[in-house]
């Protein structure tokens, strides 16, 4: 069936919670290259731009976040969060929530390969789709909107192991590499009973260690694991 550029997007406005003044912008950012491919008339409207755009202002946006509110973190636990946070599988997920698959303009062989669920396409249609209200209004509109959709994820982006297993990844690298398992222990604890930060560190034997610091032991041994695991230079 030809897909019809005037489709209603009314509907996803709400699920966004952004009423569009210039539409076309939703529009273009709901466009895969692939359609392009495929429809000679619309080959130079894509929404790899509005991507590109959307993913500087949502970098912005999460920094900034994690700055005002994660004040006990060092520099580089606040990378890891930020890096976590805007993941390809935290954005598919929103965008998997506001079912805005859907509305994705795709190739039929990108439809017949699952296209509408692919992570990859998902995370970049979030990305896209913010960079058109960002273009649409401004950079406060497009925080509020971005945060009321990610703040959840982002605050709890280290506790979520569907992102990225580091425990495991680091233990059957060990295993493979030294023959032995990591050791986690905990080093140090500050702060009050409801706002305790522990400090953990990850040993492979005697020469091998790392440090990673959370909210809960979990999330320690996760950031230890995730640190070790890039100091080795552990592909995963």
């Amino acid at each position: 069936m030809e897909v019809d550029f005037k489709l209603d997007l009314s509907s996803l406005e709400k699920k966004i919670g952004y009423k569009f003044k210039n539409i076309k912008l939703l529009r273009n950012s709901l466009v895969h290259r692939s359609f392009g491919n495929e429809n000679k008339k619309y080959k130079k409207i894509n929404n790899e731009r509005l991507e590109l755009l959307g993913d500087a202002v949502l970098d912005l946006i999460v920094a900034e976040y994690l700055y005002k509110n994660h004040s006990n973190y060092s520099e580089g636990d606040l990378a890891k969060i930020k890096s976590m946070a805007v993941s390809e599988p935290v954005l598919a997920k929103v965008s998997r929530k506001l079912n805005m698959g859907e509305y994705l303009y795709l190739s039929r062989g990108e439809l017949l390969t699952g296209g509408r669920e692919r992570n990859s396409i998902l995370g970049d249609l979030f990305e896209a789709v913010l960079g058109a209200i960002y273009l649409d209004s401004n950079f406060e509109t497009a925080r509020e909107i971005a945060l009321y959709h990610l703040k959840e994820y982002i605050d709890h982006v280290e506790e979520d192991e569907e992102i990225m297993d580091f425990k495991t990844i680091l233990q059957e690298y060990s295993q493979k590499v030294y023959k032995q398992v990591p050791i986690y222990e905990v080093i140090n604890e500050t702060g009050p009973d409801h706002k305790k930060l522990f400090e953990i560190v990850v040993k492979i034997g005697e020469d091998i260690e790392e440090k990673g610091i959370g909210k809960s032991k979990k999330m320690a041994e996760h950031g230890a694991a995730q640190a070790l695991c890039k100091k080795l230079g552990v592909k995963y």
